[in-house]
């Protein structure tokens, strides 16, 4: 692994799992066994560092996300359904803090690095649920931007109320607002 990974996944499991305010530049330091210009030569400041662990996180999420959309068995419901039932399983796990999209811009929103990349980040799991619906032959932006928002309140809620089946209602009712969608367009959608 090189240093600079090892640097990112060190400081990326300390920010989800404590926060990023909490976590110094010296608590990332001794954790990864490094030295202060190593982490600076990598990473200029904590700034960069934040939007790097950001950056890692949203390609690893979105690469998830479209591992279950271009799975060719499943038809569009199926995937929507997928993509909740796969939020459950990480949900379902006493490290699950929520989003780290909206924890990051809580803490951090002052700076217009972390904001972009979350917005960026909102923007294509948007994006992503449009897709299924276009896939489905169905009339995409009120149904992407239902499911999109069900997916980040089943993040919100699962996070405060750490009940990790809320994600499985959004999912019933994410499957809702599919089957309202191909229904209610007039058109006939692939479900």
């Amino acid at each position: 692994m090189k240093i600079s990974d090892h640097i990112l996944t060190t400081a990326g499991t300390l920010f989800y799992r404590e926060g990023i305010r909490a976590v110094g530049i010296d608590r990332i330091i001794d954790e990864a066994d490094v030295a202060k210009a190593t982490l600076y030569r990598h990473f200029p400041s904590k700034d960069h560092l934040v939007a790097a662990y950001l950056t890692e996180r949203h390609e690893r999420v979105l690469l998830q996300l479209r591992e279950v959309i271009s799975t060719a068995t499943l038809q569009p419901r199926d995937q929507i359904a997928m993509i909740f039932e796969r939020l459950f399983e990480k949900a379902d796990s006493p490290e699950f803090r929520g989003c780290a999209f909206a924890l990051a811009v809580a803490e951090h929103g002052d700076s217009e690095r972390v904001v972009t990349i979350a917005r960026e980040h909102k923007n294509a799991v948007r994006e992503i649920f449009r897709s299924v619906m276009s896939a489905a032959r169905c009339p995409t932006e009120q149904a992407a931007a239902h499911l999109s928002l069900l997916y980040e309140g089943a993040l919100a809620t699962v996070a405060v109320g750490r009940d990790p089946r809320s994600v499985l209602i959004a999912r019933d009712c994410a499957l809702s607002v599919f089957d309202m969608a191909t229904t209610a367009s007039g058109v006939a959608c692939d479900a």
